[in-house]
């Protein structure tokens, strides 16, 4: 049937994970649910990141083509944000963004709570429009959850918050 989708469908990541965080108190509203500038913020970056890669240079946004806020998100959620590109012009590199929080650690629940669909415009050094070329060779996939580990260092003494040496 056409324009139907399975709750497991609006579920299920789309596109490779460009972006995990968590919101913290300082990022509400005044209703108390994350200000929608903040995922909006957050949606430029990680739609940016596979534009990058495959534009092989730095690249601008140029329009926000459609974003839809379907469910709040809290502090504490755990935010994924799946990006992958979905058209490419002579400079334009067009990213589908979807965004999933999970509500709760011990039990997740994750649903969908953003989907965007943002244009970049790849630039050279001098920020002047450039072709995109050929497609770039697939990158190396970025370690799993699993493979990842965290390594705390013990900052110095003499070093502030900032890492500049008191003094």
């Amino acid at each position: 049937m056409v324009g139907t989708a399975s709750p497991a469908a609006e579920i299920a990541p789309h596109g490779p994970l460009a972006l995990r965080v968590m919101p913290m108190p300082a990022d509400l509203n005044p209703a108390g649910d994350v200000f929608g500038g903040w995922i909006m913020a957050m949606v430029d970056v990680a739609g940016a990141l596979p534009a990058i890669r495959r534009a092989r240079s730095r690249v601008v946004t140029v329009a926000v083509n459609s974003f839809t806020f379907k469910q709040p998100v809290s502090v504490g959620d755990i935010v994924s944000f799946h990006a992958d590109v979905v058209a490419v012009g002579r400079s334009s590199i067009t990213v589908d963004v979807h965004v999933f929080a999970e509500r709760n650690p011990a039990s997740p629940e994750v649903v969908k709570v953003t989907e965007a669909r943002l244009t970049y415009v790849a630039v050279d050094a001098q920020g002047e429009k450039r072709a995109v070329g050929e497609a770039a060779p697939p990158c190396a996939e970025p370690p799993s959850d699993k493979e990842l580990v965290l390594r705390v260092v013990p900052m110095p003494a003499d070093l502030n918050p900032a890492g500049d040496v008191f003094g």
